[in-house]
């Protein structure tokens, strides 16, 4: 392994910048491989991110907060500690009454993430 590659496989939270994704919602790239990326959401309390779809297939995880998600027309609940899955293609959209805190999991990287 090059030393080159060896320092990407680190990401220290400090060096990356948080970027708006939409108001009140901000992201950070972490590590990503070529088949996969995590992503840190920090959210305003009544945040409303709008049915869409892509490709990619995500996994999350709930860190902090609540976060109301909808699923191919079902609507979860998650608190602290829960997970949910979105196979690529499948129309979802949050509702994130409190400020939260999630972990986001893109398979294949989104290259509009990098």
């Amino acid at each position: 392994m090059s030393s080159e590659t060896v320092q990407k496989a680190i990401v220290r939270w400090a060096d990356v910048n948080p970027v708006e994704q939409i108001p009140g919602l901000t992201r950070r790239t972490l590590g990503e491989t070529e088949s996969a990326m995590i992503c840190e959401f920090r959210s305003k309390a009544d945040l409303h991110i709008p049915l869409h779809s892509h490709p990619h297939e995500q996994v999350g995880y709930v860190i902090s907060g609540h976060l109301d998600i909808t699923i191919a027309g079902t609507t979860y609940g998650c608190d602290p500690g829960d997970s949910y899955a979105i196979p690529g293609g499948v129309e979802h959209s949050a509702v994130f009454p409190v400020e939260s805190m999630i972990i986001d999991v893109f398979s294949p990287p989104r290259e509009e993430y990098r």
